[in-house]
C-alpha cells in the first residue's frame, strides 16, 4: 500500500476511534459528574462514596494487565475492545434502575471494569494506525477528541437536570451517546478488521520480555503518577482555603480539560520531533502545579490548573505513544496493561499519601508532588538515550 494512502487511511481509523471515545466519554464522564450525589440520595455515607470511587479506579487500572495479556495471547483485539465498551457504556443507563446504593456501586465498578477491559486492546490497535502519521500526533488527536466528550458530558447532564428530569432521567438520556459510541465502533470494526495492516514497517524489537528501556520508562511514569494530586483534593483545597467560590471550581476544572486537549495535540507533535525529552519538558512544567495550586490565590491557582491540565494531556497521549517504540507489536497490549497498572497503583498510593500529608503540612504536599515530577525527568532522558540499544 502507498505510504501516503496508508497515512490517510490510518488517520480515518484514528478519527473513527476518536469519535467512539468522544461519545463514550460523554456517557461515563457525564454520569461520573453526578454519581456522588446520586449515591447520597440512595442512602450511602461519605465513606461509602469514597470507597466506591477509589475501588472503581483501582479495579479500572489493575484489570488492564489481565486484559492486555489476554488480548495479546488470543489476538482478538476487536472482540476484547467491543466487549469492554459494551460493559463500560451500558452500565451507565442501568444506574437509573438502581433502587439501592449497593446496586449503584456495583454498576459504577462495572463501568470502570469495562473501561479496563477495552483500553489495552484499543491502544494496541491505535499503535498500528499511528505508525505512519506520527504516534504523538495520532494519540494526541485521539486524546483531544476524548476530552471533547469529557467536557460535553457533564454539560449535557447539567442541562438535563436543569430541565427537571432528575438523576434517573439523566442516566436514561445517556443511553443515546452510549448507543452512538457502539454504532461507530461497529463501523470501525467493519472497515478496519485488521488494524495491524496499517503499520507497514513494524520496528524490530525484543520479542522476549520487556527491554530495560521500557522498565526505566515505567519507573518514570510511576513517579509522575505518584505525585499527581487528584482534582478532588485540589477542589477540596480551593473550598477549604477559600481560594475560589463554589461556582468557580468547576470552571477551573473545565479550563484544565481544555488545556488537556490542546496540550495533547501540541506535545504529541513535539514527541514526534524529539521523542521522550518531550515528556521531560512536561514533567518540568507539571512540577510547578503544586506550589501554584496549594499556595496561590485566584490567578496563580489558575496557572497551576493550566500546568496540571498540560500534564493530564501528556499522560493520556505521549505516554501511550512511546510504547510502540519500545515493545514488540505482539506484546503491546500487555505493555499497555503493565503501564496502566503501574500508573494506577502509584497514583492510588500517591493520592492517599498526598491526602495524609495535606491534613498535616501543605509544604510537605508541595515538596512531594514537585519532587516526584523532577526525579522523573532524568529517567525519561535515560530511557531516551537507550533508544538505540533497546
Amino acid at each position: 500500500m502507498n505510504r501516503n494512502l496508508t497515512a490517510h487511511t490510518a488517520m480515518r481509523f484514528v478519527v473513527l476511534l476518536g469519535v467512539v471515545s468522544l461519545f463514550a466519554d460523554m456517557t461515563y464522564e457525564g454520569a461520573r459528574s453526578v454519581t456522588g450525589p446520586y449515591l447520597l440520595i440512595l442512602g450511602a455515607s461519605g465513606t461509602i462514596v469514597g470507597l466506591v470511587a477509589g475501588l472503581g479506579e483501582l479495579v479500572g487500572y489493575a484489570f488492564r494487565l489481565v486484559s492486555g495479556w489476554i488480548s495479546d495471547r488470543t489476538g482478538r483485539y476487536w472482540f476484547v475492545t467491543i466487549g469492554g465498551y459494551a460493559i463500560n457504556l451500558f452500565a451507565v443507563p442501568l444506574l437509573a434502575l438502581a433502587g439501592q446504593w449497593p446496586v449503584a456501586a456495583v454498576l459504577m465498578i462495572a463501568e470502570r471494569t469495562g473501561k479496563a477491559i477495552r483500553t489495552p486492546a484499543r491502544d494496541a490497535m491505535l499503535s498500528h494506525a499511528t505508525a505512519e502519521m506520527g504516534r504523538g500526533w495520532g494519540f494526541g488527536l485521539h486524546e483531544a477528541m476524548d476530552q471533547i466528550g469529557a467536557t460535553l458530558g457533564p454539560l449535557l447532564i447539567a442541562a438535563v437536570l436543569h430541565a427537571g428530569h432528575g438523576y434517573r432521567g439523566s442516566f436514561v438520556f445517556l443511553l443515546v451517546p452510549a448507543a452512538a459510541a457502539l454504532i461507530v465502533l461497529s463501523l470501525a470494526r467493519s472497515q478496519y478488521p485488521r488494524p495491524e495492516d496499517l503499520e507497514t514497517r513494524p520496528p524490530a524489537l525484543h520479542t522476549r520480555g520487556f527491554p530495560r528501556r521500557f522498565r526505566v520508562y515505567l519507573a518514570a511514569v510511576s513517579l509522575v503518577g505518584a505525585g499527581y494530586a487528584d482534582f478532588s483534593l485540589i477542589a477540596y483545597h480551593f473550598e477549604r482555603a477559600s481560594v475560589l467560590t463554589a461556582d468557580w471550581i468547576p470552571i477551573f476544572y473545565a479550563v484544565a480539560m481544555v488545556v488537556d486537549a490542546i496540550s495533547a495535540l501540541l506535545f504529541g507533535r513535539l514527541f514526534d520531533r524529539i521523542g521522550l525529552p518531550a515528556l521531560a519538558i512536561v514533567a518540568l512544567i507539571t512540577s510547578a502545579f503544586a506550589p501554584l495550586v496549594f499556595l496561590g490565590r485566584f490567578t496563580l491557582a489558575l496557572l497551576g490548573m493550566i500546568a496540571w491540565g498540560i500534564g493530564m494531556g501528556a499522560q493520556e497521549s505521549i505516554m501511550r505513544a512511546a510504547i510502540p517504540g519500545m515493545v514488540d507489536a505482539g506484546r503491546r497490549a500487555t505493555a499497555y496493561g503493565v503501564l496502566n497498572l503501574a500508573f494506577g497503583v502509584f497514583w492510588f498510593g500517591g493520592s492517599t499519601l498526598i491526602g495524609f500529608l495535606y491534613d498535616r503540612s501543605i509544604p510537605a504536599v508541595i515538596a512531594f508532588c514537585a519532587a516526584t515530577q523532577l526525579v522523573a525527568i532524568p529517567l525519561f532522558l535515560i530511557a531516551h538515550r537507550q533508544k538505540e540499544t533497546a
